[in-house]
């Protein structure tokens, strides 16, 4: 097999590959100045990365195990594996903040590696932090740093390998480092396709999908990333995990959910076995107007219960699809610009609902079919394949354009939750109205419903407002009267984000302390000397 191309490194106070940084479209800006001003933020321009504290015994150790130019203690390095993506994380950046920079980046080949450096870890109370692609926005890459001899940046990027192929059982093993392009490239080798795409598809890995509980924007069709996983391998400090010896089983709980969700705390996760589907051979996607969030999301949990979802399904609100977000390289350009299509009717105001369907021909017009007919019939105007046509190409954009508004003074930062169906109408006023009040005005809070369930939904949040003299501590105040609000409401203080240490605080009201003394529980029999992501997920 051929190597894979090598992937772009994200910049360090940017989202993504550092060629597409853009400055604010043109389109956008008018508005943005009329709402909140433009008042330029450049970047620190002097960034001077912490010296690395480890012993030269260690950092001989650490080379003897992979190798020399597998272990690095270059500032640039140390500084690209220097926390995730959140806004605060790039705030931090911006403005030469690399407190938590790791000492020491190393890059292990395999299991037998990996558990090599934890067990060295173990010996000289080294902080290890697991990397797949960076992509983190709770604060899952910042360990703490507090009575450890140094910090240990465990970069999963040469574990790269499709492992196995089962196509009878339609399984595939890939190892963690795996991005998004990279699994889905070896996969379409075989004529497969996971079908996991969140928005940070094209940066993050296999094993980020796992130990953060991943869903993607399609996973009406095809499932969470946890729901796809039937197997994984896990080196721990204790010994090694190895879990999923059949499709289903009755042989107690399942161990898996321990590792899934557990961003790094109780082991590194080294290979996952996946379920997949064949390559689809048509995707089509669509937009559909609503006259109001209530009306669309009645239409979303119609189908949800009715056993009709498509491979995508997600609706903006109001305010959300005034302003064009699920058109990111359009923003402030009006939604009646685009162009009707025969049989559809492209209208201005009201709820844009995106539906997408994947799969043989045949299948794909057969659900297609009962999809229209059902949304037909509870009101909705359809308008046509050219907002879905548009959603798809912009998909993975929209972190770009919060880097441009950074640039510009606009704080920009998302946040997520899910509830039942009864609950979300308290749950999405609550959560805006804790947002504007923190934020004070101007602020603009958009929602869309992101994952659907025949019980209830997920509500992705993206808020905007003029950047204050210390935008992380503005965030801070917001983030954390939001969060107070998704407690109130009963509702989940992350659906696919993860807990990292940015829900920390609020994971005790939401599993009780009897749940938190279990995770404890676990942590210190697999972590006996808590090496692993020290300070993240567990209170």
């Amino acid at each position: 097999m051929e190597p894979l191309p090598p992937v772009p490194e994200m910049h360090p106070s940017r989202w993504g590959d550092p060629a597409q940084a853009a400055p604010l479209p043109e389109s956008a800006r008018g508005l943005v100045e009329l709402v909140f001003g433009l008042a330029e933020r450049p970047a620190a321009t002097e960034v001077v990365v912490p010296p690395s504290r480890l012993a030269p015994a260690v950092l001989a150790g650490l080379r003897e195990l992979l190798g020399t130019e597998h272990v690095l203690t270059d500032d640039l390095t140390r500084r690209l594996r220097t926390r995730g993506k959140s806004t605060p994380d790039l705030l931090r950046q911006r403005a030469g903040d690399l407190s938590d920079a790791p000492d020491v980046v190393v890059r292990p080949d395999g299991h037998e590696q990996v558990a090599a450096v934890l067990a060295l870890a173990v010996e000289h109370h080294l902080a290890v932090v697991p990397f797949g692609g960076g992509t983190s926005v709770t604060g899952g890459l910042a360990a703490r740093r507090d009575g450890y001899a140094g910090v240990v940046s465990l970069d999963l990027i040469r574990m790269k390998r499709l492992l196995a192929v089962d196509h009878v059982s339609m399984t595939a093993t890939l190892e963690p480092g795996l991005r998004g392009p990279e699994a889905e490239a070896l996969l379409a080798a075989e004529g497969l396709t996971l079908g996991h795409y969140p928005q940070s598809f094209e940066h993050a890995t296999i094993g980020g999908f796992a130990a953060t509980r991943s869903s993607g924007q399609s996973s009406a069709g095809y499932g969470r990333f946890d729901a796809l996983v039937v197997g994984l391998r896990a080196a721990t400090p204790r010994g090694e995990l190895a879990l999923g010896s059949a499709p289903a089983n009755a042989a107690g709980p399942d161990l898996r959910q321990l590792l899934l969700g557990s961003e790094g705390a109780f082991g590194v996760i080294t290979a996952v076995t996946v379920r997949v589907r064949p390559l689809p051979v048509e995707k089509v996607y669509e937009g559909w107007r609503w006259p109001s969030f209530d009306a669309g999301r009645h239409a979303m949990r119609t189908l949800a219960q009715a056993g009709l979802l498509p491979t995508v399904l997600r609706l903006s609100d109001e305010a959300e699809t005034g302003i064009n977000l699920a058109r990111p390289d359009s923003i402030g350009v009006p939604t009646s610009s685009t162009t009707g299509v025969e049989g559809s009717t492209t209208e201005t105001g009201g709820c844009l609902m995106i539906t997408g369907y994947e799969g043989e021909p045949d299948a794909v017009a057969a659900k297609r079919a009962a999809v229209t007919a059902v949304l037909g019939g509870l009101g909705g105007t359809p308008q046509g394949e050219e907002p879905g046509r548009a959603w798809a190409h912009g998909r993975f954009h929209a972190p770009y354009l919060r880097d441009s508004l950074l640039d510009v003074g606009v704080l920009v930062e998302t946040l997520e939750t899910a509830t039942f169906w009864s609950e979300v109408p308290r749950l999405y006023a609550d959560v805006k109205a804790a947002l504007e009040t923190s934020l004070g005005s101007p602020t603009l809070v958009l929602c869309h419903v992101s994952h659907v369930y025949e019980t209830g939904c997920s509500l992705y949040f993206t808020v905007a407002a003029k950047q204050a003299e210390d935008p992380v501590a503005q965030w801070r105040a917001a983030k954390a009267a939001a969060s107070d609000a998704i407690v109130a409401a009963g509702a989940t203080i992350t659906h696919h984000h993860a807990v990292g240490t940015d829900h920390r605080p609020w994971l005790a009201a939401e599993i009780g302390e009897l749940g938190v003394s279990v995770l404890r529980a676990v942590k210190a029999d697999l972590d006996p000397t808590g090496i692993l992501n020290p300070g993240v997920l567990i209170p």
